[in-house]
Order: structure tokens, then sequence, then C-alpha cells
């Protein structure tokens, strides 16, 4: 072997050397990141918004992989957790799907329907009646006959809301002379019989129907006698 061959095969085993050294290298990174990563998990991720107080489903998400250690300790990884909840604020796309965007759908109970009237939002407590809020309704009536005081009555207590729609701009029929665009907003209640009709009558006759939020965790005690107001008997 003569020295330009001596050269070429010490050439090569640098290299050869100095590919291992490379290699090596690489392994060494990748391990350190895979120590740094650590295992992946599934998570879910919306692929559009998703309004308040809506029914979830695996439609509205995608599933993906990504490290363990990178999720809080409260994002969904499993579908089944959404099973009969609702949405409790605006969930953005792209966000990940954690257990506190959602709470339980509020359900009926054996002797309860639903009942869904549209309330005028400037006499409603805007935005502030979510679904599981309880509400006084209260409505307002002209006097049967001539001279007949007007009187405001609580029509039910402490009505459980389940629902609550979108906001709607409402046209005035066209004999209403005041002409304007009423916004109102679909509320759904859980009722027995009774109080459903009451509501109803009301959205019916009434001149006007009011909620009034009952603070949470709470429920109104109205004696009979305070359940109808007329301005000449106020004292």
């Amino acid at each position: 072997m003569n020295s330009r061959q001596r050269r070429g095969v010490i050439l090569l085993l640098l290299s050869v050397l100095c590919a291992l050294g490379a290699f090596a290298g690489v392994l060494s990174v990748i391990s350190d990141v895979k120590s740094k990563v650590g295992p992946e998990t599934t998570a879910y991720r919306l692929t559009r918004d998703v309004a308040p107080y809506t029914p979830l489903g695996a439609a509205q998400f995608e599933k993906i992989e990504m490290p363990e250690r990178w999720l809080s300790p409260n994002a969904v990884t499993d579908l089944r957790e959404i099973r009969g909840k609702i949405a409790v604020t605006t969930l953005k796309e792209g966000s990940l799907l954690q257990s506190d965007m959602v709470v339980d759908q509020p359900a009926l109970k054996a002797d309860e329907q639903e009942l869904a009237i549209m309330i005028d939002a400037a006499t409603g407590v805007a935005g502030k009646i979510t679904p599981g809020a309880t509400v006084n309704v209260y409505a307002t009536f002209e006097g049967q006959r001539d001279g007949d005081p007007d009187q405001s009555k609580l029509i039910v207590a402490n009505a459980r809301v389940i629902d609550v729609g979108d906001l709607t701009s409402l046209q005035p029929d066209r004999d209403d002379r005041d002409r304007r665009t009423v916004e109102a907003v679909p509320i759904t209640f859980a009722l027995k019989t009774v109080d459903a009709q009451r509501i109803t009558y009301a959205e019916s006759f009434a001149d006007e129907v009011r909620l009034a939020l009952v603070a949470p965790g709470t429920a109104s005690d109205i004696a009979p006698s305070d359940r109808t107001y007329e301005l000449a008997k106020d004292k």
C-alpha cells in the first residue's frame, strides 16, 4: 500500500468516525427531547366556535395527540365526559376542550314540562339569566273595567330556567301604533302544569311580562298578600 492509499484509508476512517459521532449526537438530542417532553396523550380541539349553553357533541371537536405534561389537569381526554353537557361560555375555534368549559345540561324532573316564551330584552334581566338560574315572573294587567286599577302580579315564584336562546329582533304588528322593533330572548322554563298555565296566560294577556333574578342558592318566600300590587294601596 503506497502513501496515497494510506491517506485515503485514513480519510475514510475519519469520515466514518465523524458520521458515527454525528449519529450519536442526533440520538442523544432525540433522547433528551423525549425525556423532556414525555409520553403523549389524547386531547380534543374545537373545530368551530360554540355559543354559550349549546349542547356539545363529537362533531364539534377534532382528536389530537400532544405531550401529556403540556396538558392542564382539567383537559378533557375522553369525549364521553361531555355527554349531556352544554357550553358554559363561548368556546373559540382552536381551543383545547377543558372540563371547566362545560356544565351539566339542566334536566326536567318527573312532574315538570318545558315552556318557552319570548321576553323583551329591555324588561328582562339582560345577560344575567343563564340555564339553571331561578327567577320570579311578574306580569302587569290593565283593569278589567273602566275605573278598575291596573295591577302587577307575581305569576310564578322560583321558576327554573333551563335554556336561554339568542337575542331576536321582533317586527311590530301593522296596527301597532308604536311601530318599534323589539329585541327579545326566548327563555325556556321547567314548570309544573299550573305554573305553565299561569305563564302562558300572562304572555297572552298581560301588557308586559318581566323576570326578576333570584339569588343563587335561595328561594323566594313571598306571602300571598304581596303577590298583587296596586299603586293606590301602596302605603
